[in-house]
Parts: structure tokens; C-alpha cells; sequence
């Protein structure tokens, strides 16, 4: 009793405080766009690029240009409400299962694909992306010793290591760094470089909570940016719901690990909401041109670092793709995939592929600047890859009806020519040689295509048989809940779905239960497999502490890269992370 009434005493002071703050800042002027952004701190700022670009190749990137456009518009009029000026804000989507946001000191802010699952509408997306705005508005990243630390390694993730430390009798041994001048350690625990290495440090860096003051002044930030950009402070509440309905309330999963004290930050938005009045939306762009032209100079001295500086060029035309610019950034990017394809070998070039992303991007020139020359540009470079591919059909058509060829013949005839008569008996083709490639789940989608050609024909019915051979003996749990849903024969679906149902918690490979997490995370079969992926990766756990106890340090390394990459929401991984050092 005692205890709750000095809660009930606690709550009321920080409502009564959170509501003078949030009137405050109500009333305080809007911070305007048309100062310039200098890079105070550049040393800071490519560090945080180097760390958002390996997070995008450890995690992968989400290739939805309509939602990436979305969230960029949200970001740019948040970003402009603030006075902050020091970095600019760029937005990434990145494809993890796990529902959750985060930013890094440069001003690089993350967003998930599990975390666009829940249907966020634009309120509830400017709140989210408000309050990690906020993390680097107030420093936050800079603030927290350990972060920086991390970051600091991470830029140089390809030179530095992360040392996963042995253990003895079950009980971690923290080592220490290793030390250039005082010899080599790497005999007291595995060390890890590139990929899993920088995954295992984006983790720790990103996905570890704040403290509680740092929470509560992200939140009371980002609802007054998202109140300033013409945004409904509510939309905090409406996001915190919809989290608490849809995702587990366990301080190890997603949003409840990285953002703590859930409760109390929901009375502290609702009193926010209240008090904040929602100011007229505008579109940002004399802010968006700034950033714009802050990246492009940012992307210039960076050139010894390829990777880091097409990454901001991209966010450049993404920060504003208007404009003279803006054209010539997204006719560069698009010359230079025209340019790589068309030095393929005549039927192995993906022109279909080229002419989906030349159309996308002429649509999108169309409807922001109709009256850009680079529309007649596009228009005339798109007759051109249409009159390359229809001349090579006769040969295309030759080639596969002669019976030799190679897989990726086969995959590029499909996207060149989707409508063709061919193309039930090369789906069935290329089923097959993905059956023997050991890539199931695909070969089930090709069969699948074939099969739509009609029961009755004869693709169709050799498309049946191939699905019927393999329903018995396919292990690929993403495949079997594809036939499982998709096939057309009801038994075809059932003997699918009782393998599904067996497999589901006896599967034997990580990358097999997170192959089916990523396609079906909301499967009916999803617990299952995410017991049994924790499972496995509990063991391989127990292997990592047995080779580093005998010395073997490479099936040590194998086994800790295989559990940073198919389960890194493990506990296993948490394990893992806990017992890491950083070397340089």
C-alpha cells in the first residue's frame, strides 16, 4: 500500500510537469527551414553513415519505393519543426521481422518492416518517427557513453572484430579489448568480422532501451514535431494501443525491449495530446532542398568510401526528388543499373527488371514535375530496352525450345517475358532445376504458375505431379505453407499442411525457421517455429561455449555467424551480445 501510494503521488507529478512542459512548447514560435544544416561534427556523421549502411546489408533492405516515399515526406516535416541544424535527417526501411524504430547519432532513422505490419497511418508514423527524430535532436546517442563506444568500432567494421568471450563453468569471463601493444587474445574467445560482426554491433548499439528520462524526452520532442508538422499528437496514443494489442508484453520482444516504462509514457501523451495544438501541414521543401544539397556535398567526401557515398546520393533524391537535381541524380542511378545489365550477355540480360525500374521512375517524374525534359528522356531510353527485348524473343524462344540452357536463362526469359506462350513450360523448367538446386520454396511458386496454365493442359498437369512429388518430402517450411494456401487440389493443400504441422516444431536448420518467419511471421504455425528456432539457437549456444572451451575457434565462429544471422531476436543471441568485446 505504501508503495502505491507514493506511485499514485509520483504519477501525478510527472503528469502535472509533462503538462507544463507540453504547454510550453505549444506556445514556443516554429523553428522555420531556411537556415542551413552544417555538419558540425563530420567525423560523427560518417560513422553513423558507415553504421546505417552495414546495418542495411546485415538486416537487408525493404524494396517498397511507395512506403519509402511515405516516410521520408512524414520525416522531412518533422525534421523541419525542430531548430536542429547539426545533421541531416535521412530514413531508411530495413527488412527485420521485428516490430521496431531506431536512429543513430547522425541523424539516420530506421524503421522496420514488422513495424509497418501494424498498419500505421500517418499520425501514428509521425509519432513514432517524431520521437526517434527526437533521440538525435537531443543527443541522446552522444550522451550514452557505451553507444558512442560502440560506434566508434563499428564504422571500421571491416578492420575491427568483436571478440564473443569464453566461458567458464557456465559463467562469462569478460575479456578485454585486444591490445595491439600487449599482444594477441584472440585465444580467449571467437572473434567475428564483417557482416555478423557488424550485425552483432548494430544490434547492441540500436537495440538496447534508453534510460527512462531519455524515453520521456523523445516522446514529449516528437509529439510536438508531429503537432508542428499538421499531425494529430494523438496519433503516440493510437500507436502505443496498436503495439499493446498486437505485439507480446515482454520486455524481450520488439517495441517493450527498447522502449521501457510503457505505462507511464501512455498517461504522459495523453496529457501531451491534450495540450498541443496541431499547427497547418506544410510540405517542407526548402528544408528537403537543403538536406538535399547537405548529402550531395556529404557524398562528394566520401568518394574513398564507394559504398557510404552512393548510399547518400540515393537519400539525396530521396530528400528531395525534384528539380534539376533531382533529375540528374535519378537519371545517373538509373544509367549506371542500364549500364551493368546491358554488358550482360544478350539472353542473360534482366530487361524486364530494367524496364520495371525505368517505369516506376517515370511515373513518379510525371506526377511531381510533368514538365521535366528527363520525361521525354525516360520515355525514349523505355522504347528503347522495349524494342531490345522484343528483338531477342525469336532467339529467346529458339534457345528454350532447343532444350539447352541454364538456369538463369530460364529466370530472365520469365521476367523478359511474362506473356508469352512459353511461359507455363519455363516455369515448370525452371521448378525443376530449382527443385534440384535445393531452393524449394521458389520451385513451389514456379510450379504453382504452371499449374495456372489449367488442370487440363499439359503443363499443368506436369506441374501437379512435380507438387505431388515433392509435398511428401519437402522440408522448406516457407514452401509447404505456400502449397498449403495456394495449391489448387484440396489434397495437394492438406498433405502440405500436415508435413507443415509435423515440421513446425521439429525442423533441424535455423535458416529454415526464419526463411518461414519472414515470409508467414504471422502464420498460424509462427510460435511454433519461433519456439523452435530459440531452440536450436539455445544449442548452437552450448556448442559456441564447448569449442571455445576446447580451443576449436572456428566451428566457434561458424555457430555464433549462424546464430547473429537466422535468430538474432534469440535469447541465445541476447546471450551472445552480453558477452561482447570489441577489438580494433
Amino acid at each position: 500500500m505504501i508503495r502505491a501510494s507514493k506511485n499514485r503521488v509520483m504519477n501525478r507529478r510527472t503528469t502535472a510537469a509533462v503538462a507544463a512542459a507540453a504547454l510550453l512548447v505549444s506556445l514556443a514560435p516554429p523553428a522555420g527551414a531556411d537556415r542551413p544544416i552544417v555538419v558540425e561534427n563530420r567525423e560523427l556523421f560518417l560513422k553513423s553513415q558507415e553504421a546505417a549502411q552495414q546495418a542495411l546489408e546485415y538486416y537487408g533492405e525493404l524494396d517498397d519505393p511507395a512506403t519509402q516515399r511515405r516516410l521520408t515526406e512524414i520525416g522531412y516535416r518533422l525534421g523541419e519543426q525542430s531548430p536542429f541544424r547539426k545533421m541531416p535527417f535521412t530514413f531508411y526501411l530495413v527488412d527485420m521481422a521485428e516490430p521496431n524504430a531506431f536512429a543513430l547519432p547522425g541523424g539516420q532513422i530506421f524503421l522496420t518492416r514488422g513495424m509497418l505490419e501494424l498498419g500505421l497511418d500517418d499520425d501514428m508514423l509521425a509519432g513514432l518517427l517524431g520521437h526517434e527524430i527526437g533521440h538525435v535532436v537531443l543527443e541522446h546517442g552522444i550522451r550514452m557513453k557505451r553507444r558512442a563506444t560502440l560506434l566508434n568500432v563499428l564504422s571500421q567494421a571491416v578492420l575491427a572484430g568483436v571478440i564473443i568471450g569464453t566461458s567458464n563453468s557456465g559463467r562469462r569471463q569478460p575479456t578485454s579489448p585486444y591490445d595491439p601493444t600487449g599482444g594477441d587474445r584472440r585465444n580467449t574467445g571467437d572473434v567475428i568480422y564483417g557482416t555478423a560482426a557488424a550485425g552483432a554491433l548494430v544490434s547492441e548499439l540500436l537495440l538496447r532501451s534508453y534510460s527512462r528520462e531519455y524515453e520521456d524526452e523523445a516522446d514529449d520532442e516528437g509529439q510536438r514535431l508531429a503537432a508542428g508538422a499538421g499531425f494529430d499528437p494523438a496519433g503516440t496514443r493510437k500507436l502505443m494501443d496498436s503495439m499493446r494489442a498486437h505485439l507480446p508484453q515482454s520486455r524481450d520482444y520488439g517495441y517493450w525491449r527498447t522502449h521501457p516504462f510503457f505505462e507511464e509514457r501512455v498517461k504522459a501523451a495523453e496529457v501531451r495530446q491534450e495540450l498541443l495544438k496541431i499547427q497547418q501541414p506544410e510540405r517542407a521543401s526548402v528544408y528537403r532542398r537543403a538536406t538535399q544539397a547537405t548529402l550531395l556535398e556529404l557524398a562528394a567526401g566520401a568518394r574513398d568510401k564507394p559504398a557510404v557515398a552512393e548510399l547518400l546520393e540515393r537519400q539525396a533524391l530521396l530528400a528531395w526528388p525534384e528539380g534539376a537535381v533531382a533529375d540528374r541524380l535519378r537519371l545517373a542511378e538509373l544509367r549506371k543499373v542500364r549500364d551493368a545489365e546491358l554488358g550482360k550477355q544478350e539472353l542473360r540480360r534482366d530487361l524486364g527488371a530494367l524496364l520495371s525500374r525505368y517505369q516506376r521512375n517515370l511515373e513518379e517524374v510525371r506526377e511531381l514535375t510533368p514538365d521535366s525534359t528527363l520525361v521525354a528522356t525516360l520515355e525514349s531510353e523505355l522504347a528503347d530496352f522495349r524494342a531490345r527485348r522484343d528483338a531477342l524473343y525469336p532467339k529467346a524462344a529458339e534457345v528454350f525450345r532447343g532444350g539447352i540452357y541454364e538456369t538463369g536463362f530460364l529466370e530472365t526469359f520469365l521476367s523478359n517475358y511474362p506473356e508469352a506462350p512459353e511461359v507455363p513450360e519455363v516455369a515448370l523448367a525452371l521448378a525443376t532445376a530449382y527443385t534440384r538446386l535445393g531452393r524449394e520454396a521458389e520451385a513451389v511458386a514456379l510450379y504453382l504458375q504452371a499449374a495456372q496454365a489449367g488442370p487440363e493442359s499439359e503443363p499443368g498437369r506436369r506441374a501437379e505431379r512435380g507438387l505431388r512429388s515433392l509435398a511428401g518430402v519437402l522440408e522448406r517450411l516457407d514452401a509447404l505453407a505456400r502449397l498449403a494456401r495456394d495449391g489448387e487440389d484440396p489434397e495437394l493443400r492438406r498433405l502440405a499442411a500436415e508435413r507443415l504441422d509435423r515440421l513446425a516444431s521439429t525442423y533441424s536448420e535455423l535458416a529454415n525457421g526464419a526463411a518461414y518467419l519472414k515470409s508467414f511471421p504471422d502464420g498460424e504455425h509462427a510460435a511454433a517455429v519461433t519456439a523452435r528456432l530459440n531452440s536450436l539457437a539455445e544449442k548452437l549456444y552450448g556448442e559456441v561455449v564447448l569449442y571455445q572451451t576446447v580451443g576449436d575457434h572456428v566451428k566457434g565462429i561458424e555457430r555464433i555467424q549462424k546464430i547473429l544471422t537466422h535468430a538474432p531476436n534469440s535469447p541465445a543471441a541476447d546471450k551472445l551480445r552480453e558477452r561482447m568485446v570489441l577489438e580494433s
